[in-house]
């Protein structure tokens, strides 16, 4: 799985997780995510979020997530965190968040690192939360990501089924996509669909409904939707991606002309999977276009 990727779309798109995790956040904060390359050995940080208000008691927040052994990962987290302080000469108080699989899973000896573990880090282990009841959405979100196969496909609908209002039900519906799709790589895109169930949910809601319809106009409904799904299945993909690609380019470099959202709009799945890897690092608008000029079919 894709973690960097998926908990960067996760954390940009749910900012009120970030208060539910770290005792002291004030829920309505606001960060700008990002992944700082240092320049020693060019240790790249999984997560900066840095918050955007002036008011100096929000820190700076560092969140990385692993999901497999690495015995030296909290030496390593460690040292990537204070090379960037000493690096950009920070000032502002700082804390971790560090979102793992399990107890168990082999990081490196505590006891160097056991202060600031302590009293400077959060640590969510994804697993406990399979075994709790009455969870909030943000955390039944990150529990999908840890879910079985056999439950996903209902523990996706009862997130989707928990929304309140359109907008609402097209972010989640998008989240949960990208967590299925990294997480059951494997799947087909109609197997994928099929898990979500979302003829039980309401359909006229996500983003490949307008698809099927024309199709079933012209066809007949019920031969219109088995023909149009896989199709509206596929556009659906393109078009969420391309919408959160958009949202986090506006993140970090400001609002797009009209000529470039079309571009971007324009892209496969796949050169939006590799634009959202590149514009980490973006820095304004001419990043872009140059991205566009050099990687473009």
């Amino acid at each position: 799985m894709k973690t960097d990727k998926l908990f960067y779309r996760i954390f940009l798109n749910q900012p009120d997780l970030i208060a539910e995790l770290i005792p002291g956040i004030p829920s309505d904060c606001e960060f700008e995510y990002s992944a700082p390359v240092l320049k020693e050995k060019e240790t790249r940080l999984d997560g900066l979020l840095t918050p955007i208000s002036n008011n100096s008691d929000v820190p700076l927040i560092f969140l990385e997530a692993q999901m497999q052994r690495d015995i030296k990962f909290y030496s390593r987290y460690f040292r990537g965190i204070f090379s960037y302080i000493d690096q950009y000469e920070i000032s502002r108080n700082w804390r971790g968040l560090l979102i793992l699989l399990n107890k168990r899973l082999e990081l490196g000896s505590e006891l160097p690192h056991k202060n600031l573990l302590n009293s400077q880090v959060e640590r969510l282990y994804l697993e406990d939360l399979l075994h709790q009841d009455n969870l909030s959405p943000n955390l039944a979100l990150l529990r999908l990501i840890v879910t079985p196969k056999d439950q996903a496909g209902l523990a996706a609908r009862k997130i989707l089924n928990s929304v309140s209002t359109k907008a609402e039900f097209q972010l989640k519906l998008d989240l949960v996509e990208s967590i299925l799709v990294n997480k059951f790589t494997q799947l087909t895109l109609e197997e994928i669909q099929k898990m979500l169930n979302l003829k039980e949910a309401d359909v006229t809601q996500t983003r490949f409904y307008q698809e099927v319809l024309e199709i079933g106009e012209k066809k007949g409904l019920q031969q219109g939707l088995q023909q149009g799904l896989q199709q509206g299945v596929q556009k659906g993909l393109q078009q969420g991606e391309a919408n959160i690609t958009i949202r986090l380019l506006k993140r970090r470099c400001g609002n797009l002309t009209a000529i470039q959202e079309q571009k971007v709009r324009s892209l496969t799945i796949p050169e939006l999977e590799s634009l959202g890897e590149a514009l980490l690092d973006f820095q304004n608008m001419s990043d872009l276009e140059n991205w566009l000029q050099d990687n473009r079919r």
